[in-house]
């Protein structure tokens, strides 16, 4: 049983130099068979674990990770949540997620640090205008909150910002107030150690080598730690989500792309939004630490390094100083890669599969983290009882039958 974390647990540990604590998730080698296993130990594997035991009392459940804990995109994010999304199931899915991570802290009894700083997305072309106030009203009708304010409010909420820009002049923003962070380690934390607390396995540098089926159904995984068999089987692994298919013995319609971020040297306080412009692709924030945390579009080529670019750093850089001169004068502290999984609509997949016990949640392509408590519900939902109103729409079918939710707009910069 872990501990609950409080004031005086502090108090109480400060008092014994901090000898008591024990640690934060069990490590523990996996059984020979549990209900359920879930492959990836992200955020979105972690989230999904955690509501089948919490919403479903499902809770002989492996986690499976072939790296450690957190350790793909989870951990390489730029950690924006918003749910101003245009297509109603979009929306749904991203403002349950958003929801949920205003109370995650006190619902994990540990701190993810949600800062509900707002977000704005720039308008630099009359196109973005009219694109923008289009979605300020479908977010009206879907009960998310946002709105679109005019280029002096924007200078107000962030004063660094340069609205004049010669090229792409500030016309205005989508703006959702409660939109922000939160910060993205500890929200894998946080899962995996409510996760041991209900009894789960987290089983890390343990990789899938093969999906074992009989008569058209799952029974259970190879793994380099030996074969564990299992009813219901979640794949959940972002970019190596079509590499898990295959061994299953199915394809899915993704590519996986690299997508770099960087972060500044750490500076006083000048910016407690979040600002995205889409038209220059690039957006960007300021940690709590103090780093100005920055980011744009996709690499422009299918592969699977997390390693980054020059070529990169100046594109992104380019566009953005612009609009925020000052960051001309800043130096880059540290880059980074991860490898995102991209669908031709711009919108996840959370689906059953061809294989009878198999499940799939990927395509998140640059905006996975947002999605993480929203993302984990509904394929929880959907793994315990075959169904869920937030992943219906989702399904790999439409593919098939031509049911795009195009979101090619909202999803247009890495975030």
């Amino acid at each position: 049983m872990t501990r609950r974390y409080s004031a005086f647990a502090i108090a109480r540990e400060a008092l014994r130099e901090h000898t008591g604590w024990g640690r934060a998730w069990a490590k523990r080698p996996p059984k020979d068979r549990y209900d359920v296993v879930i492959v990836g130990a992200g955020g979105h594997g972690l989230a999904t674990a955690y509501y089948l035991g919490k919403n479903f009392g499902i809770t002989n459940v492996a986690i499976v990770e072939k790296g450690w804990l957190g350790g793909g995109n989870t951990g390489r994010n730029t950690t924006i949540i918003r749910s101003n999304y245009l297509q109603d199931p979009s929306a749904a899915i991203y403002e349950k997620a958003r929801s949920l991570y205003e109370t995650l802290s006190q619902d994990l009894n540990y701190n993810v640090m949600f800062s509900p700083r707002g977000v704005m997305m720039l308008a630099q072309t009359h196109h973005e205008v009219r694109g923008y106030q289009r979605t300020a009203h479908a977010n009206a009708l879907q009960g998310v909150r946002t709105e679109w304010i005019g280029p002096e409010r924007v200078k107000e909420l962030c004063p660094i910002m340069n609205i004049h820009g010669p090229r792409y002049p500030v016309l205005g923003a989508l703006w959702q107030a409660r939109g922000g962070t939160a910060r993205h380690d500890a929200v894998a934390w946080g899962y995996a150690r409510a996760c041991t607390e209900m009894g789960m396995d987290i089983v890390q540098k343990c990789e899938v080598t093969g999906v074992r089926t009989e008569g058209g159904k799952v029974v259970g995984v190879d793994t380099t730690q030996g074969a564990i068999g299992c009813d219901r089987l979640g794949i959940v692994v972002a970019g190596h989500s079509s590499v898990l298919a295959e061994q299953a013995g199915f394809r899915l319609p993704l590519e996986s792309v690299p997508l770099q971020a960087l972060v500044s040297e750490p500076i006083k306080p000048c910016m407690d939004v979040v600002v995205m412009a889409n038209t220059v692709h690039g957006y960007m924030s300021q940690s709590d630490k103090g780093e100005m945390v920055i980011g744009g579009g996709t690499d422009g080529y299918n592969g699977y390094t997390q390693r980054g670019s020059f070529q990169h750093i100046e594109e992104t850089l380019r566009a953005l100083v612009e609009t925020f001169p000052m960051i001309s004068r800043l130096k880059m502290l540290r880059q980074w890669g991860g490898i995102v999984d991209v669908t031709g609509d711009r919108s996840p997949i959370l689906s059953k599969t061809p294989v009878d016990g198999v499940f799939v949640n990927c395509g998140w392509g640059t905006g996975g983290f947002k999605a993480i408590p929203g993302s984990g519900w509904g394929m929880a939902e959907l793994m315990a009882k075959g169904h869920s109103p937030l992943t219906e729409a989702f399904g790999m079918e439409r593919f098939r039958e031509g049911r795009f939710i195009d979101e090619s707009v909202a999803a247009g910069v890495a975030h």
